[in-house]
């Protein structure tokens, strides 16, 4: 008796996007054995259990003959429970359970419990992103990843609760239900953190307005408790809420870091690491590459707190992300790219103790090594540096709210973005903290006075190139904030008050 041969396509999460591996399975007389090639990892391996259970608890007949599962292609490394319903359907159909016509133009993916309920993975998204860019039509998988798998618009989801209702679908015998995505928008937390709830910090608010506008990195210096947390929180109320193909990127990575709550995510991350954080933690990594704390804040905002007490090979880590938007992983022989593009905000003490010029009891040896684990490449790709200082009493102990609403700034803000989207169309660049020195300098328009200013800049302060090209861009959101064409001598000298030579001033 010839032997049966079954394929069904499945995907698998490589970093944050997926790849296309077809199950393949053979059926053959022999006595009874149950091979898995493939590169497949213990994860993968135990599969071999859950599915056999999985058949046999599903009211199904499990072949009792010579089968052999490849995962194709058979030189990437395969990880994860996710190929257990492939695998469940691929010995379905070439034992004749099922047809095999009724996997043509159809990807799976799911985990089986050891009673056929199929199960949740994480990454559904890519997998579907991947499915549809492989001309499937339709995806089946748990009910819990349905909604998820439904955000993809030209694929037919249908979500199933164990491997027996998986079977009567490919059969023909039922009608089944397409799932619908749950794109509602999530419940609205930003009137909960108002700017108007920060006491005093004119200076801190304008810094964060500017920050907001044009996707530029904020350090925010000075003692304990005089808001600096406060205002990080505030940051993400005043973004402009995410279109549709940012949210989709924002919920992809939230997915493959299984974070994911299958709904469309509406608002922008905001991310707060501890300062104990890894390198791998904060960058991404691991054996099994997975996204770090700057990708899951891509398109919103990382704060790290008390930046000084974050280890000086994290803080290295975070150079290439910031200029470049993504990281790079090498993995043996596996090259894995990250999306990183978050708007960083970071607060530190301008000393060990924290307690201002006035108490502070340490040497100049003690904040010459506090300040040098900040190093100055990190430094120089941060935009906006911000002094905040301790808020007079009066002003603390006032009644009422103060300043502008989250909600005006943020209509100034959306109206800046605008701006720059009509300038930077045709481009990669959301906004003008996207921008790199080439783009730069072929946009941004600027006139005489500013450009003598940028000149004399350059001389007195040793601003560097790139110093120089991140002035230029703060100069021109601020202008977008004033709704002027083109960048005056009064922008740049607004964004040369917030360049990184002021820190050096504060650290004397």
């Amino acid at each position: 008796m010839p032997s049966v041969l079954a394929s069904v396509s499945t995907f698998a999460l490589e970093g944050v996007r997926s790849h296309r591996v077809t199950v393949e399975v053979d059926v053959r007389r022999g006595l009874p054995a149950f091979t898995l090639v493939g590169l497949p990892d213990r994860a993968v391996r135990e599969s071999r259990e859950r599915v056999r259970a999985a058949v046999q608890n599903s009211r199904l007949d499990f072949p009792m003959k010579r089968l052999t599962v490849n995962l194709a292609p058979a030189h990437v490394r395969k990880a994860g429970p996710g190929f257990d319903l492939a695998i469940a359907v691929g010995l379905l159909a070439a034992s004749g359970q099922v047809p095999c016509e009724s996997l043509v133009s159809t990807a799976v993916s799911g985990e089986l419990s050891l009673s056929g309920e199929l199960r949740g993975v994480r990454g559904t998204l890519a997998a579907a992103m991947g499915a549809r860019e492989a001309g499937c039509e339709r995806m089946l998988v748990a009910h819990e990843n349905a909604s998820e798998a439904a955000l993809v618009e030209g694929l037919r989801v249908i979500g199933a609760g164990d491997l027996h209702e998986i079977a009567v679908l490919l059969r023909g015998e039922g009608e089944p239900e397409q799932a619908s995505d749950a794109g509602a928008p999530a419940e609205d937390r930003a009137g909960e953190l108002d700017l108007r709830d920060v006491r005093g910090q004119d200076d801190a608010k304008r810094a964060l307005e500017i920050a907001a506008a044009g996707g530029h990195n904020l350090l925010m210096v000075g003692p304990p408790g005089v808001g600096k947390t406060m205002l990080a929180r505030r940051l993400p109320g005043i973004l402009p809420a995410p279109g549709l193909d940012e949210a989709l990127e924002i919920t992809q990575m939230h997915s493959a870091a299984g974070l994911g709550s299958g709904a469309l995510m509406r608002e922008r991350p905001f991310r707060a690491p501890h300062h104990t954080i890894s390198a791998q933690g904060l960058v991404g990594g691991g054996g099994l590459p997975r996204p770090g704390e700057v990708t899951l804040a891509h398109r919103g905002v990382l704060f790290l707190d008390e930046l000084a007490e974050f280890s000086r090979m994290a803080l290295d880590a975070l150079r290439q992300p910031l200029e470049e938007g993504r990281v790079h992983i090498m993995r043996g022989q596996r090259a894995l790219e990250f999306p990183a593009n978050p708007v960083l905000v970071a607060a530190c003490n301008r000393c060990p103790c924290g307690r201002g010029s006035e108490r502070c009891r340490c040497s100049q040896a003690d904040r010459d090594r506090y300040l040098r684990r900040l190093s100055l490449p990190l430094l120089d790709r941060l935009d906006l540096v911000c002094e905040v200082r301790a808020v007079p009493p009066l002003e603390l102990a006032g009644a009422g709210p103060q300043g502008p609403s989250s909600a005006a700034v943020r209509k100034r803000v959306m109206a800046a973005r605008r701006r720059q989207t009509k300038r930077l169309e045709g481009t990669t660049a959301l906004c003008n903290g996207d921008m790199d020195g080439r783009l730069t300098r072929r946009r941004v328009s600027v006139d005489g006075d500013a450009v003598a200013r940028l000149i004399a800049a350059r001389e007195s302060a040793n601003l560097s190139g790139r110093g120089h090209d991140r002035v230029l861009r703060v100069a021109r959101t601020i202008a977008d904030l004033g709704g002027r064409a083109r960048v005056h001598a009064r922008d740049v000298e607004e964004a040369l008050t917030y360049r990184l030579d002021g820190w050096e001033q504060l650290a004397a």
